[in-house]
């Protein structure tokens, strides 16, 4: 059950125009859509794309660390990594299956096969969007397993761009996409108050000194 008067005691040691930037960046939150990232090595790309994940809104990030091992660097990140919530898996399936179980279809993104362009692209359905290592690009699993692929269209030498980028444009054009849709995308009310929660507990210094205060009085 959650604890409402908690929330409501922790927000009183926050300013009101922190209270007011928190519920105005929950209400474009979204879980519609989301990211996986598959054994990045640079540190720096899995905290550009969390930093691009909370700048478009999207509120979890998946990581999968199955040969390289934590590839986060706070940073660059720059504070991002209190607002997504980022959920780490040791192997691919794990992941997948994971996005599965929650009703997400997998979409691979990746320049080498019969892909759809970005702006002919549909976000119509829970959708999942798996992003590979910088040289190798997705794993064979994804490729095998995925529900369908896209690309970004260049008009240039390169055939491919930094993941951290690729994930920047793509999430910028499918967000606004989302937004200007029909479709049930946002938190839902219980989701922005346990997030109104996590972000003001994260905000308080000594808040866990001030929780234990609160429930002996």
């Amino acid at each position: 059950m959650f604890e409402y008067d908690l929330l409501a005691y922790l927000e009183g040691f926050l300013t009101e125009g922190r209270k007011q930037r928190f519920l105005e960046v929950l209400a474009q939150r979204t879980r519609f859509l989301t990211v996986a990232i598959e054994d990045v090595f640079q540190l720096h790309n899995t905290s550009a794309v969390i930093r691009s994940c909370d700048a478009f809104g999207i509120q979890d990030l998946h990581v999968v660390e199955d040969r390289f091992g934590k590839r986060l660097d706070k940073n660059i990140a720059m504070g991002a990594e209190q607002w997504v919530d980022v959920y780490r898996y040791g192997t691919t399936t794990d992941c997948m299956d994971a996005l599965k179980a929650q009703g997400y279809r997998i979409i691979g993104t990746t320049p080498h096969i019969n892909s759809n362009y970005l702006m002919d692209f549909q976000v119509d359905e829970k959708t999942a969007l798996f992003f590979g290592t910088e040289r190798e690009g997705l794993s064979e699993e994804v490729m095998q397993k995925a529900d369908g692929f896209l690309k970004i269209p260049m008009v240039g030498f390169s055939e491919s761009l930094n993941i951290s980028v690729s994930a920047a444009i793509i999430l910028q054009e499918l967000a606004k996409q989302l937004r200007s849709s029909s479709l049930d995308w946002q938190l839902s009310p219980i989701e922005i108050l346990e997030k109104r929660l996590d972000w003001t507990k994260k905000s308080i210094k000594d808040v866990e000194g001030i929780i234990s205060r609160y429930h002996k009085d």
